[in-house]
C-alpha cells in the first residue's frame, strides 16, 4: 500500500490552483504551510488515509518530472473525470489525452490525462462496471 506521493514544483500558488480545481471534489482537504500543500483524504474516507504533497526540491533544486511517472486519481463518474479534467485545464493544467475509453484497458476504465503546471503527469479515471461502458 502506497503511504503517501510527493509530487516537486517550483511555483506553489500555481500549483496550488491547479490542485484545486481537482482534489477537493475527489475527498481531499488541503493544508499549506511554508513547506508547500499538504493534500489528505477525510479519515472517513473508503480509499484510506493516502496523502498527496506539493512541495519545492528538498535539495533547494529546481523541480523537474519523471520520464514515465504519473499519478491516477480515482473519480465517482465518467462525468466527474470529464468536469475535473476540463477545471484542471482552465485552472493551469495541460491536456495529455482527453476523457474517454482506451482500447488497452477494461470496458469500464475511463480515463483523461493532464500535466500539472510542472509538468506532472497526472490521470483522472473511474472503473465503475456499472456505468456504461465501451462495449455496453
Amino acid at each position: 500500500m502506497i503511504g503517501y506521493v510527493t509530487v516537486g514544483a517550483d511555483d506553489i500558488p500555481r500549483a496550488k490552483r491547479f490542485y484545486a480545481a481537482i482534489l477537493p471534489a475527489l475527498g481531499y482537504g488541503v493544508t499549506e504551510g511554508p513547506e508547500g500543500l499538504s493534500y489528505a483524504l477525510r479519515p472517513d474516507h473508503p480509499a484510506g488515509l493516502t496523502e498527496f504533497y506539493v512541495k519545492p526540491p528538498f535539495d533547494g533544486g529546481p523541480a523537474s518530472t519523471g520520464n514515465g511517472s504519473m499519478i491516477a486519481f480515482e473519480a465517482r463518474s465518467q462525468r466527474d473525470v470529464r468536469d475535473l479534467h476540463a477545471a484542471a485545464i482552465a485552472a493551469g493544467g495541460r491536456d495529455e489525452g482527453a476523457p474517454g475509453f482506451r482500447a488497452e484497458y477494461g470496458a469500464a476504465f475511463y480515463v483523461g490525462y493532464l500535466r500539472d503546471p510542472q509538468g506532472n503527469k497526472i490521470a483522472l479515471y473511474s472503473n465503475d462496471p456499472a456505468e456504461p461502458g465501451r462495449d455496453g
